[in-house]
């Protein structure tokens, strides 16, 4: 759990406690400002969080982040220079950009809903049944009109042959020839007599994907013709069902006359009556040619044509079939449909899924430094693991980059755009961390976990070995048989998800032990992969000192080009306990203590407590630095001896050394080593 600071209770720092509050592993410790009633100062009191007018009495306590959003350059500074090493400053302008992101990120997602649910309520309110088949033949698309021309519910028809819907259907047979057919009619089940136009679904690649066909009920529209042979009287019948229509309906008379349009008609052209009764057909057109009047040329309907229309030019498709009276055309009515809109959502859309992609972190094995035999080799591994489905185990030490590898193994494979999800198995006791993995159904409630949500994607079990073994059994069983039961739950859930494992303890002693199921090292270990530790590779402590350097530089606002020889060396001959995390923890140290006009950090910068080797023997030999930097490095010598002896266990580790496990953690994540 990170610990946070905010200093400042504006309108920022009110949005950043509010962010901060959704985050599992972070934790704000106290907010500060002056003004008593500052947004964020009524939030934090509200939500029983402490607050002060001071922050100076705070940075001695366990702080790993400090925010300030005070908007103040001096605030900063002092707080740069006050803060203890652990700690990190951020900027508020870093933090209030991060929120603005994030804010944008959630407006774009109401706006997709909103567009998405406008889509379904343009396909359900046109009078047009539509229904769509895949290349089974399986019905994948069913509108409120088809169900109610049809009798069958959607939810009903949506997964059924379309032959157990339409029986006369011949879509099948479409998506077979690849053919059009045109306003082809037919008799439902239900009694409904329709027209109907099918076409073949291609898509980019030129592939014929499925079949389409919309279709209009005809049964009112056949009585009124057989019944009524004025068309004064059809147009005084139809005028209500036209103006009620959200859809464009225009009406022209046989010599191509505008005698009818609707508001819809009025709303999507522009054009009032007074511009088109009266006129000639062609007086909407902004590009094309006027579909009356070639139904009037030929007696026959025209359906799918696109057309610009109106003042705007809108892009539309014009459906115009003849009206007949006993065989004597009267003229032809028109159906517009506006497709703007719909294909400017689509745009919308689509930029929205871009922009969401480029605001989730992602890292892939280019980003892994280091030209090593061990580190080329562990990449190798990762490589092939992202090209086949397979479970892999991460294997080393702790701060090594374990995460790292996960994640661009992840990022590498087919589920890159699928949800990556990182779970430390050591952080919560084992009732929490079941319900977190597996969800729960409880008093009425249900959750889904961590599995359900990282569904098609990939979840990185951190400190596997760690893992009780009652949670070890329901593990195996997802690994078996890809399905688990939430806890208080009876039904089991089919899940699609890739697992990484990861662990710096030795699961083969504790296998041996009784501690780790001997079935679920098997299954876990189909695909090992060794992080070689820092030590090992040493030569490449240049590249990835220089990598942590350009990202450091970034994040602190500096422009710092390298390290001085001496500087190198003293970091090439550390031994480097707590690995990569270690290294980057005293560069990024060393790089809060540089001027504003050093360009490189020297030995001089390096905290030396952090790199003073151990003792071969028992010869004493002078160290250097504060009382305080000596007991800390002689407490984390202690930490990492014990924690080795009890082979990685951090309970263990805790009852040796008779502290709590809460006071352990923290240790280990002052110390970096976790």
């Amino acid at each position: 759990m990170q610990n946070i600071l905010i200093v400042g209770a504006g309108k920022g720092g009110y949005a950043l406690l509010k962010l901060i509050e959704q985050a599992d592993y972070l934790q704000v410790t106290a907010i500060v400002d002056i003004n008593e009633e500052a947004p964020g100062m009524i939030y934090a009191k509200e939500q029983q969080i402490p607050t002060y007018s001071d922050w100076k009495p705070l940075l001695s306590g366990n702080i790993q982040i400090i925010i300030d959003v005070t908007g103040q350059k001096e605030v900063f500074q002092h707080l740069l220079a006050d803060s203890p090493a652990t700690a990190v400053v951020i900027p508020g302008e870093i933090a209030n950009l991060i929120v603005t992101l994030l804010e944008e990120k959630n407006d774009y997602i109401q706006i997709i809903d909103r567009k998405k649910m406008m889509q379904e309520l343009i396909f359900n309110s046109i009078e047009e049944g539509m229904i769509g088949i895949d290349h089974r033949g399986i019905v994948n698309f069913f509108n409120k009109s088809a169900e109610r021309m049809t009798k069958m519910p959607v939810v009903q028809a949506i997964g059924k042959h379309v032959h157990e819907v339409i029986s006369l259907s011949e879509l099948p047979r479409i998506f077979e020839t690849g053919s059009v057919e045109l306003n082809k009619e037919l008799t439902l089940e239900s009694g409904t007599k329709i027209v109907t136009s099918r076409y073949p679904m291609v898509n980019e690649e030129g592939k014929r994907v499925g079949a389409f066909a919309v279709f209009k009920d005809i049964t009112e529209v056949l009585r009124l013709a057989e019944e009524i042979t004025n068309l004064t009287e059809i147009q005084k019948m139809l005028e209500a069902i036209i103006h009620s229509s959200d859809d464009a309906i225009s009406v022209v008379d046989e010599e191509g006359r505008g005698i009818l349009i609707n508001p819809a008609y009025t709303r999507i052209t522009g054009f009032s009556e007074g511009e088109v009764i009266g006129r000639p057909a062609t007086a909407d057109i902004s590009e094309g040619e006027s579909i009356h009047l070639k139904v009037l040329q030929t007696k026959k309907p025209i359906r799918g044509v696109n057309l610009r229309v109106g003042k705007q030019k809108k892009e539309v498709i014009v459906n115009v079939a003849p009206i007949l009276v006993n065989s004597v055309l009267k003229g032809s009515v028109g159906v517009i449909h506006d497709m703007t809109e719909m294909r400017g959502l689509m745009k919308e859309l689509d930029r929205a899924k871009t922009l969401i992609r480029t605001l989730e972190l992602s890292y892939s094995l280019k980003d892994i430094s280091g030209t090593s035999k061990q580190i080329i080799f562990a990449i190798d591994q990762a490589r092939l693991a992202a090209s086949v489905p397979v479970t892999v185990l991460l294997r080393g030490e702790v701060g090594s980059g374990k995460d790292l590898f996960a994640h661009a193994i992840h990022s590498e494979s087919d589920r890159a755009l699928h949800p990556f999800i990182r779970v430390n198995c050591s952080a919560l006791e084992e009732q929490l961390l079941e319900k977190e993995l597996f969800g729960f159904e409880e008093n009425g409630l249900s959750q889904a976990g961590l599995f359900e949500n990282a569904v098609n994607g990939t979840i990185l079990l951190d400190e596997v070995g760690e893992l009780t073994k009652k949670t070890q059994a329901k593990l195996l069983r997802v690994l078996r048989e890809n399905a688990i039961i939430r806890v208080g739950g009876t039904s089991s859930i089919s899940v699609n998800v890739r697992i990484i494992a990861s662990s710096s303890l030795n699961l083969e002693k504790a296998m041996r032990e009784g501690e780790f199921r001997e079935d679920l090292y098997f299954q876990l270990n189909r695909m090992p992969i060794h992080i070689p530790a820092l030590r090992e590779r040493k030569e490449d402590i240049p590249l990835i000192a220089e990598h942590l350097l350009v990202k450091l530089n970034q994040e602190f606002g500096r422009n710092i080009e390298g390290f001085t020889e001496d500087a190198m060396k003293s970091l090439l001959d550390y031994d480097w306990p707590g690995n990569v995390r270690e290294l980057e923890n005293i560069i990024s140290r060393s790089m809060i203590f540089l001027q504003p006009n050093d360009r490189f950090v020297e030995e001089q910068h390096l905290p030396k407590s952090m790199l003073v080797l151990e003792n071969n023997g028992d010869k004493d030999e002078e160290l250097i630095g504060t009382l305080a930097e000596q007991m800390d490095e002689m407490e984390k010598k202690v930490l990492a001896r014990a924690l080795r002896a009890c082979g990685g266990n951090k309970s263990q580790t805790a009852k040796k050394l008779q502290i709590s496990l809460r006071t352990l953690y923290y240790k280990l994540e002052k110390y970096h080593l976790v």
